[in-house]
């Protein structure tokens, strides 16, 4: 199995683990084989009358301290290989979650959100039981099964031979079923998948849902995608329910036969009564092995499909990554320039009329001056942000810090030298705190001095918890201002030499708006600042300002020699004087 390197190192960390539980199962296993042989005296010794009472109770306390024994090993065997199985579980998922987080923003613009949870949880519960119960059963199926049959040769090799007869077809049934498992399985996870997604994005959008009164259509969806995945589960079901009822099916024929041919050789003191009972014991302890054939092959088909399709996310690469020569930078003193930027999105991700989404953007900017970007919806703002933190890379030519490529920085330096603020700010289900801080060790005062840049410490103070308050999923108990500005204190938290600001008043008032915007101007002096806007007052005051359309810079200069120019610029910013008038004269 190709992907068993996934598990491999987890399973060598806990060998030792691995052997003692191996060891007290087939201790178990050998102790449950002695029980049929005391049945056999005890039987043997009733049939000739040659027992009484003390000897019976002997016999009664020997299956008693063998029952004892039999509890303590399998209680030690259950703690090391269910243990290890729930360590290997655990290990596999850290190193999923730890890979998808190496990944790139085109990854994740290609994958849903449900199949990854999907892999998270279902998948890794698989690979768990493979490891677990799975290896616990393929032991016993090898060594029970084998000492039960030693044992049954030991009492009469011919009615042995007789039992063995349904074995091969069992071997032939197992391959059979075990191929079309490993397909089903397949299709059953990519149906869990796809009902994870649905279910994950009507909760998600629930409140879109209510307010357009979506709840039977919704529900209807998620029907759709729960039969489809039932009806993979039934279709598995013909497979599986085929083959533990053969399974079933075969070890009754093999009692059949003890039945006919072992009572007549009881019948003709061939073997002993005691003998023909411990035989029919030890084809009962037989019984599991055969099933366990079944069980075995149904979990290992469930986890091989389940760590194939893990596999697959593992062995994907990160579009974005350090080059082998990247070099380590800690500081900049934030000079920015674009020579002749391309750029455009993969085509599994706009189809194949795809036009560049940005096309010859020349932009220089010194240390200390800020950078105002407009433009339509659709014209490539938040884009240009994103390639500066290399969220995507430049189709085409190349983007400096300090003279410096990029590309051939390390890719965690150079996002940590980036304050960065997305144009939809994302809250986690924690406290204001925790989302401005985002686990980084700040001291009060700078979280205090984060805030009142952001213009929002007034009102974190007027909450009853203060910095502490519970935001809830997506920071549902703030208002849509109220989480841009938590977004905006946290990138302001971070003393980077370059602050990105997407869109960073366009859910709060005018007022609290240039309250914003004085705080971001005095921030100048010692930092370069690139703000994205739809309105020029965000912008106004920047050192140099580009105007984008359909991926092009169409106009550039100060905000006098803009209006000088009488395009796009100057047009959009005479339409927000007057909505600005008409909404302070309301």
């Amino acid at each position: 199995m190709k992907s068993f390197y996934l598990i491999k190192p987890y399973l060598q960390e806990n060998r030792l683990r691995i052997v003692l539980g191996i060891i007290c199962l087939i201790t178990v296993d050998f102790l449950q084989l002695f029980i049929p042989r005391v049945i056999k005296w005890a039987i043997d010794d009733l049939a000739a009358l040659q027992t009484d009472l003390i000897k019976l109770l002997a016999y009664a306390l020997y299956i008693v301290g063998i029952a004892v024994l039999i509890g303590l090993f399998r209680y030690v065997w259950r703690r090391c290989l269910m243990g290890t199985s729930r360590r290997v579980e655990e290990g596999l998922r850290n190193r999923l979650f730890a890979h998808i987080q190496t990944l790139s923003a085109p990854y994740f613009d290609k994958t849903r959100t449900g199949d990854l949870m999907a892999h998270a949880t279902n998948d890794i519960q698989h690979v768990r039981m493979a490891t677990g119960m799975g290896m616990v059963a393929l032991t016993d199926a090898i060594v029970l099964g084998t000492a039960a049959i030693g044992f049954m040769a030991y009492i009469n090799i011919r009615l042995t031979v007789f039992v063995l007869i349904p074995m091969p077809l069992i071997i032939v049934s197992a391959r059979f079923f075990s191929k079309k498992m490993h397909r089903m399985y397949g299709e059953v996870q990519k149906a869990f998948s796809d009902l994870t997604e649905v279910t994950r994005e009507r909760f998600a959008g629930i409140r879109v849902i209510k307010a357009y009164c979506r709840e039977k259509d919704s529900a209807a969806r998620l029907e759709t995608k729960s039969r489809d995945y039932i009806d993979k589960n039934l279709r598995l079901v013909r497979i599986t329910g085929s083959f533990f009822p053969l399974m079933v099916l075969l070890s009754n024929l093999s009692l059949a036969i003890i039945l006919f041919y072992g009572g007549r050789q009881t019948i003709n003191f061939t073997i002993t009564p005691g003998d023909f009972v411990a035989f029919i014991a030890y084809l009962g302890l037989l019984t599991w092995p055969m099933m366990a054939i079944g069980w075995v092959t149904n979990l290992i088909q469930r986890g091989k499909a389940s760590l194939d399709r893990i596999d697959k996310i593992i062995k994907t690469e990160p579009e974005i990554d350090d080059i082998p020569d990247a070099r380590p930078i800690k500081k900049t003193r934030g000079g920015l320039v674009f020579e002749n930027v391309a750029f455009s999105y993969g085509l599994e991700a706009a189809g194949p009329d795809l036009s560049p989404v940005l096309t010859a953007i020349d932009i220089n900017l010194d240390h200390g001056k800020i950078l105002g970007v407009v433009g339509p919806p659709g014209s490539g703002k938040t884009t240009l942000l994103q390639l500066i933190p290399r969220i995507y890379d430049v189709s085409q030519g190349r983007i400096l810090i300090d003279g410096i490529d990029i590309r051939t920085i390390q890719l965690a330096d150079l996002r940590s030298l980036i304050a960065f603020m997305s144009q939809e700010p994302f809250l986690f289900a924690g406290t204001i705190r925790e989302n401005i801080t985002f686990g980084a060790d700040a001291k009060e005062a700078e979280l205090i001095r984060s805030t009142e840049r952001a213009v929002l410490y007034d009102t974190i103070q007027s909450f009853p918890e203060g910095f502490d308050t519970v935001v809830g999923e997506k920071g549902v108990i703030l208002s849509g201002g109220q989480k841009q500005r938590v977004a905006l204190a946290r990138a302001l938290l971070n003393e980077a030499g370059i602050v990105i600001l997407d869109d960073p008043i366009s859910q709060v008032d005018m007022e609290t708006g240039r309250d914003i915007i004085k705080t971001v101007r005095s921030m100048a002096d010692n930092r370069t600042i690139i703000i994205a806007s739809h309105r020029i007052s965000a912008v106004r005051f920047a050192d140099h300002i580009i105007a984008l359309d359909r991926g092009r810079i169409v106009e550039s200069g100060t905000h006098t020699q803009l209006m000088a120019n009488d395009q796009y610029y100057a047009k959009i910013f005479r339409l927000q004087e007057i909505e600005e008038e008409f909404i302070n004269a309301d």
